[in-house]
């Protein structure tokens, strides 16, 4: 028996082929990705229904299993039906779970299209569809170091 947050089996193993500077995508209900799947990445499907899992939840579990090097974010459009005058509120939660992880630097931002790239990117091991129905909640990890004991 496993002993920690995670216990997806297809997340933990995409995550042991993974090493440093590998990279892993948490990504909301509306995100694309029959269109934007990197050539590598494992695709692993938690939108079980509006809401679940929560983008949250996922990043709450990634970061019990692996130190995060990086954190970037989609940053919203400047105009147009869902554009947005303030940070989207998931962002908030974003940094507090990446916080209690230990990771204290700020949280980078691309442009749609260039998260988009990023995203596919071919270091990408791991993209992790969920539930999340908030707007802009994608974020992209890059995982860290395991120093030895």
């Amino acid at each position: 028996m496993l002993n920690s947050k995670l216990l997806h089996p297809e997340i933990l193993e995409a995550l042991a082929r993974a090493g440093h500077s590998s990279k892993i995508l948490i990504a909301d209900g509306n995100y694309p990705f029959s269109t934007q799947l990197g050539p590598n990445a494992r695709h692993v499907s938690l939108n079980l229904m509006p809401g679940l899992v929560s983008a949250t939840q996922a990043l709450e579990a990634i970061v019990s299993a692996v130190p995060i090097e990086d954190a970037i974010l989609m940053q919203p459009v400047a105009s147009g039906p869902y554009a947005l005058k303030e940070d989207p509120p998931i962002w908030a939660d974003f940094r507090a779970i990446l916080g209690d992880a230990g990771y204290v630097q700020p949280l980078n931002k691309l442009d749609r299209f260039a998260f988009f790239d990023a995203a596919k990117d071919a270091n990408v091991a791991l993209t992790i569809a969920t539930g999340e129905q908030r707007l802009y909640a994608n974020i992209l990890l890059q995982i860290g170091v395991v120093f030895p004991k």
